[in-house]
């Protein structure tokens, strides 16, 4: 198991995954933060990212903010 803090940046023209120093994630996401299309964009995104499947990843803390706790419980391979 394994856990990553990610600053969530909506409505950017891609979705991107990228670590910056200090090991925080930034995720630009196409979907807007509406009806948790950007939450459920940021799992697909971290999923593939880890090389796990959408169920291994889960939003812990912060479902409703831009700093979110993401737990992958899959084998990452890294």
């Amino acid at each position: 198991m394994a856990w990553i803090e990610v600053k969530v940046k909506p409505n950017a023209r891609e979705s991107v995954l990228s670590q910056v120093e200090g090991g925080t994630w930034v995720a630009r996401l196409k979907s807007p933060p509406v009806d948790g299309k950007a939450n459920a964009e940021l799992i697909a995104l971290v999923a593939k990212q880890f090389s796990v499947r959408r169920g291994d990843v889960k939003i812990k803390t912060g479902s409703a903010s831009r700093l979110k706790r993401v737990e992958i419980t899959g084998d990452t391979g890294r």
